[in-house]
């Protein structure tokens, strides 16, 4: 069972300390998160495309994030498998979840999804995913950004504590899985002005200013 979607406001307490909850507003929030890796971009794009890798069980519809899959393209599904389990009386269909749909790849630098993840996936809100990565010394510098805008039944405020516990993990979980840097974690400056849709060069940069 996906705990975001069983106690959405009740998980924060149990996540790690959120990296930053960048903006709430009465219908959505900014969160934002950043690690430095000891991959090159080459290797840290492929490890991204593959959550099943690194992705958190407990934070699966399945109970096992071996049935996550990513396409890297536009139109291309972060996609789960839901094995069906047969009984005595026959066998049981296969389920499926779609968390997010590609709307850009710019490989080994931009990853962009869109969709709504854990408790946002019954609500009429929307969510864009934005996974930066930036060549520095002896790795990649990985920034995440998640921008969630819409009606929802949850505070925004209260939802964005579980959301950025929950998204720093995972985040986290691809740095111990490439191996993290020897380097303090300096918090992610604006990256994404909410007011415009940013280029892909004022992404970059702001990875550079860090």
């Amino acid at each position: 069972m996906f705990r975001w979607a069983i106690a959405a406001l009740a998980v924060s307490a149990a996540m790690p300390v959120a990296a930053e909850v960048v903006e709430t507003r009465d219908d959505g929030f900014v969160v934002r998160d950043a690690v430095s890796v000891a991959a090159n971009p080459r290797e840290t794009w492929l490890a991204l495309t593959k959550p099943g890798d690194w992705w958190s069980d407990e934070h699966t519809w399945s109970g096992d994030a071996s049935n996550m899959t990513l396409t890297p393209q536009a139109g291309g599904c972060f996609c789960e498998r839901i094995p069906g389990q047969d009984g005595k009386d026959g066998f049981s269909l296969d389920g499926s979840v779609s968390h997010a749909v590609v709307v850009q790849a710019y490989p080994l630098k931009v990853l962009r999804l869109r969709g709504g993840l854990g408790p946002l996936q019954s609500e009429p809100a929307d969510g864009v995913l934005t996974m930066t990565l930036k060549e520095i010394d002896g790795g990649t510098r990985v920034l995440w950004e998640y921008n969630v805008g819409g009606s929802m039944r949850y505070k925004p405020s209260e939802l964005a504590e579980a959301v950025d516990g929950v998204i720093s993990q995972q985040l986290k979980r691809l740095r111990d899985h490439l191996g993290g840097l020897d380097e303090p974690e300096a918090p992610a400056e604006d990256a994404v002005q909410p007011e415009e849709e940013p280029s892909l060069e004022t992404q970059i940069d702001a990875l550079e200013r860090e």
